[in-house]
């Protein structure tokens, strides 16, 4: 595979995120990083399958989705269905890793 520019947009400005992710795209981004934490398995709070879904239809770069959560098999479906392309988990989230990449191989 190609070298890929993969930038997180978790230091975007929230009230315009859209902008920010076309400015991204017209200076050659592959991949846009978006990083999902929970509080709890890391202390920040960030973004959630509602965000993901509503930037969806303003850019067709691949989404790779990082969950950095404590239950990521509870979360895993609605990323999919919310636009990502990719999805990222800790080895250390859970007890049952293969279970996790079964499910996200189910979707594709």
């Amino acid at each position: 595979m190609a070298n890929k520019i993969s930038v997180s947009v978790m230091c975007s400005d929230l009230m315009n995120l859209e902008h920010d992710i076309k400015v991204l795209e017209q200076n050659g981004v592959d991949w846009l990083h978006i990083d999902v934490m929970d509080g709890h398995f890391v202390p920040n709070l960030t973004f959630g399958p509602v965000v993901v879904k509503s930037i969806r239809p303003y850019t067709d770069k691949v989404f790779d989705v990082h969950l950095m959560m404590t239950n990521p098999a509870d979360f895993i479906e609605a990323f999919v269905k919310a636009g990502a392309d990719m999805i990222t988990v800790h080895l250390e989230c859970a007890d049952d890793v293969p279970m996790l990449i079964s499910m996200i191989k189910k979707h594709g």
